[in-house]
C-alpha cells in the first residue's frame, strides 16, 4: 500500500517536472512552429513505436469521467447522459486525430528533421524492432524491482527512524 502510494507521488512529481520543464521551454517553442515535414516525421516515427496508440484512452477516459460527473449530479438523467456520451463517442475519431496531431508536434518541436530520420530508420532496423517489441516488458519488469526496492527501503526507513525516536526517549515509536 505504501509503495502504490510513494510510486503514485513519485510518478506525479516526475510528471510535474516534465510539466514545467516543457512550460518553460515552450514559449520559445511556440514562436517556431515545426515544419509540416517535421510533423509527418514525428507521426511516422510515433505510429512505428506505437507511441500514439497509447494515447488513445485519453479520449474515452475524458467522456467517461464526464460522463461520472454528470450521473453524480443527477442519477436520474442516465439515459439522456448515455445518448450524449454515444454522440461524442462518435467524434471521438476526429479527436483522436487533434491529439495525435499535438504529440507529433510536440516531438517535432524537439528533434530535427534529421533526428526523426535517423530514429524512424533506427526503429526499422532489427535492434530497433526488438526495442519496440521489448521495451514494455522492460519498463514493466523496472518498475516491479523499482517497486520492491522502495518497499524494503520505506522498511528499513521506518525501522531506524523508530530505534533513533527510542533513542531519544520516545517510546511510542
Amino acid at each position: 500500500m505504501i509503495v502504490r502510494l510513494v510510486v503514485r507521488a513519485f510518478g506525479a512529481a516526475a510528471i510535474a517536472c516534465l510539466a514545467w520543464t516543457c512550460g518553460a521551454t515552450h514559449g520559445a517553442q511556440a514562436q517556431q512552429r515545426p515544419s509540416a515535414a517535421a510533423v509527418a516525421l514525428a507521426t511516422q516515427l510515433l505510429e512505428l513505436k506505437g507511441g500514439l496508440a497509447a494515447f488513445d484512452p485519453a479520449v474515452e477516459g475524458v467522456v467517461i469521467h464526464h460522463r461520472n460527473t454528470l450521473l453524480q449530479i443527477n442519477p436520474n438523467l442516465s439515459r439522456d447522459v448515455d445518448a450524449v456520451v454515444q454522440l461524442m463517442r462518435a467524434e471521438g475519431t476526429a479527436r483522436r486525430k487533434e491529439m495525435q496531431s499535438e504529440v507529433a508536434m510536440g516531438y517535432a518541436s524537439v528533434f530535427s528533421e534529421q533526428d526523426l530520420k535517423d530514429m524512424i530508420a533506427f526503429y526499422k532496423t532489427p535492434l530497433g524492432k526488438k526495442m519496440i517489441e521489448a521495451e514494455p516488458k522492460a519498463g514493466e519488469a523496472s518498475t516491479k524491482r523499482a517497486e520492491a526496492w522502495i518497499e524494503k527501503y520505506a522498511e528499513s526507513t521506518m525501522t531506524r527512524m523508530r530505534a533513533e525516536m527510542k533513542k531519544r526517549g520516545h517510546n511510542e515509536f
